[in-house]
């Protein structure tokens, strides 16, 4: 069963750290490529990151760099996201979701459509 899911979400002070974690199951994730989305109350989704199949390139959106890291433990079949300094207009729902290939920038920029989509995960940022 192709199945993502989605974990590490909570909540968290402004200045404070959480790392997301993406699971694959029935499917090779390094063969796709991955990218992290959120979407905020009242606010459409957008693309946080991304990260390609095989070589592993990575992107961000603006809003993030710096902040973010996206990487892959191919032995865990698993991509995190750790999310450092968060803010307030960080507070999401993160979804992971995959796309078969190497598509990064593509995915976070919104050019193409995800093979698959995890249920996401919470991140509030607030004190």
């Amino acid at each position: 069963q192709v199945q993502l899911v989605e974990s590490g979400g909570g909540l968290v002070q402004p200045g404070g750290s959480l790392r997301l974690s993406c699971a694959a199951s029935g499917f090779t994730l390094n063969r796709y490529t991955t990218g992290w989305f959120r979407q905020a109350p009242g606010k459409e989704r957008e693309g946080v990151s991304c990260i390609s199949s095989s070589v592993g390139s990575t992107y961000y959106t603006d809003s993030v760099k710096g902040r973010f890291t996206i990487s892959r433990d191919n032995a865990k079949n698993t991509v995190y996201l750790q999310m450092n300094r968060l803010k307030p207009e960080d507070t999401a729902v993160y979804y992971c979701a995959a796309l078969y290939g190497s598509r990064c920038p593509a995915v976070v920029k919104g050019d193409v459509g995800m093979d698959y989509w995890g249920k996401g995960t919470l991140v509030t940022v607030s004190s």
